[in-house]
């Protein structure tokens, strides 16, 4: 097995600020690609989190330096054992990993990753939103009228300007179901709950994301859900299967994301350990390319709702897989049958070595 582990440099389509963050500059996942004996390929991506405090280049200095032969793509179990007996491993090298093996073995069953799963993955039915961060008012509203082929909107909050930002969505799209991320920007419960109350007045929102930060206590985040006229949902408040219990008492469901689980295999895992605990759920991303995008769309039939736009907000996406047509997920133009289903088309990327 051969492993090759690069940066992929991706330019925003525009400046993304949310409650707790912004920024302009480039993003840079990682892309890893192994490399079998009779030619297969799997590939695999992570954008390192700042939840994680995982600078890129690290992460992919710690895959390069991993014995590729312990990996197989006829193994998948004991290779993910392998990467679970090594110490500190990053979050999102054990992502990129895991994507790349099962994206493999995938192929080399000449499956796509959801039958290799035993899920389906329903052509013309699996819609995702499409994300608007915090910006000026008349530039949200610019937002919305491009994004006016999607049925469903997701506006992030956490600002001042809130009302204004809100008002200027509604202006152009005054019908249009909209989900709200507050990225943690309430401060306390009763702030929280007066947003909560004004928003819900619209009439046409879904649920709100994290309106708390993820550090406040389990019974605050009670509190909230008891009042709250809104479903409430988790974000970075839930990471791995082990927050679900925590999740249940506060939270009416979860984001999950590939790269705050450690793969597919966990976010899988994950899905189903909320849904028996009677949580809705919801599959989200982070600014990524389609590798990591398409994977995330492989597991849609464990999810409620879709959250998985990242490659949609980058001028030079560099795979090719599911699309989102008027936010509809298809693999129906895909090339690559098999695994993913993700084919290269032109890689920007620095660091490059095997």
């Amino acid at each position: 097995m051969k492993l090759n582990a690069r940066l992929c440099e991706l330019h925003p389509a525009s400046p993304w600020k949310i409650a707790s963050t912004t920024g302009s500059a480039p993003h840079h996942p990682v892309i890893v690609e192994l490399t079998d004996a009779d030619g297969f390929i799997g590939l695999g991506e992570a954008a390192p989190s700042i939840l994680f405090g995982e600078p890129a280049a690290d992460v992919a200095e710690f895959c390069r330096r991993l014995d590729a032969g312990k990996f197989s793509f006829n193994n998948v179990p004991g290779s993910l054992a392998f990467l679970a007996s090594l110490p500190s491993v990053p979050v999102a090298a054990r992502c990129a990993l895991n994507l790349a093996l099962l994206d493999g073995a995938a192929r080399r069953a000449g499956r796509p990753l959801h039958d290799f799963l035993g899920l389906g993955f329903h052509e013309n039915q699996h819609v995702t939103s499409f994300s608007i961060g915090l910006d000026a008012p008349e530039i949200i509203r610019e937002k919305v009228l491009a994004a006016a082929n999607f049925p469903v909107l997701k506006l992030k909050v956490g600002d001042p300007c809130d009302p204004e930002n809100f008002a200027a969505l509604r202006s152009v799209a005054p019908e249009k179901p909209v989900r709200v991320d507050a990225n943690e920007g309430w401060k306390t419960k009763e702030e929280a709950l007066r947003h909560l109350e004004w928003l819900a007045r619209d009439g046409r929102i879904q649920f709100v994301e994290q309106p708390l930060p993820r550090d406040v206590s389990t019974k605050d985040l009670a509190w909230l859900k008891a009042r709250s006229p809104l479903l409430l949902f988790a974000d970075e408040s839930c990471h791995t299967v082990t927050d679900i219990e925590r999740c249940a008492e506060g939270f009416h469901g979860v984001n999950v994301k590939l790269i705050k689980t450690g793969g597919v295999s966990r976010a899988h895992e994950t899905l189903l350990a909320a849904r028996r605990a009677g949580l809705k759920t919801m599959i989200g991303c982070m600014i990524e390319t389609s590798v990591a995008i398409s994977a995330a769309a492989h597991l849609a039939e464990l999810a409620d709702f879709l959250d998985v736009d990242g490659n949609l907000l980058i001028t030079n996406d560099p795979f090719a897989g599911v699309t989102a047509e008027k936010g509809i997920l298809s693999f129906a133009n895909a090339k690559q049958k098999t695994g993913l289903r993700v084919s290269r088309r032109q890689i920007h990327s620095r660091n490059n070595s095997t």
